[in-house]
């Protein structure tokens, strides 16, 4: 006796189902911070920048504040009311060569970018130190004739690499 085909897909559209519900069980929409959105302010204060490379704070002090709005998980505020107090000292600005000129071996063609702070996000109310620690961005810059243009092209996204491993620590540590 043969097993009816359309018995055989109706079954196999039941295990489709049931794959389909159990597959993203686990996920979750929205913030995977330990708090509601929305519901915590933040003020980003301006970093300190203690390598000779000029403009440093003023980007990433941008890329930041950017990079908290669009996240939503904090409201970003800009009259010295925030929640948390972000603040911060860049302390390293790198270029190192990764690919060379083929004919000069000590003309680099690619670079890449590093950057290095120390943030701090102390909690407004109680004076708490809650997220302290070290963090760093990279980008690759093509050098190619002008490096000067290469890495001025190249600063907001370093800025944007780094703002997002800062949002990423702030929202890794519970309140």
């Amino acid at each position: 006796m043969r097993p009816d085909i359309s018995q055989g897909m109706q079954m196999l559209a039941v295990l489709a189902l049931v794959l389909a519900l159990t597959a993203c069980a686990g996920y979750r929409l929205g913030s995977t911070g330990p708090y509601v959105p929305g519901t915590h302010s933040a003020e980003i204060r301006s970093f300190d920048n203690q390598t000779p490379e000029p403009a440093l704070s003023e980007a990433l002090s941008q890329a930041l504040r950017k990079q908290i709005h669009d996240d939503g998980n904090f409201t970003l505020e800009t009259r010295q009311q925030g929640d948390i107090i972000i603040d911060g000292v860049i302390t390293e600005y790198q270029r190192n060569g990764l690919t060379f000129q083929p004919q000069d071996i000590l003309t680099a063609r690619d670079f890449e970018v590093t950057i290095k702070a120390k943030i701090t996000a102390i909690h407004r109310t109680n004076g708490k130190v809650f997220v302290e620690g070290n963090v760093s961005g990279r980008t690759l810059v093509r050098g190619a004739s002008n490096l000067v243009e290469a890495e001025r092209r190249a600063l907001p996204l370093l800025m944007r690499d780094l703002a997002f491993k800062i949002s990423d620590l702030l929202l890794s540590e519970d309140w």
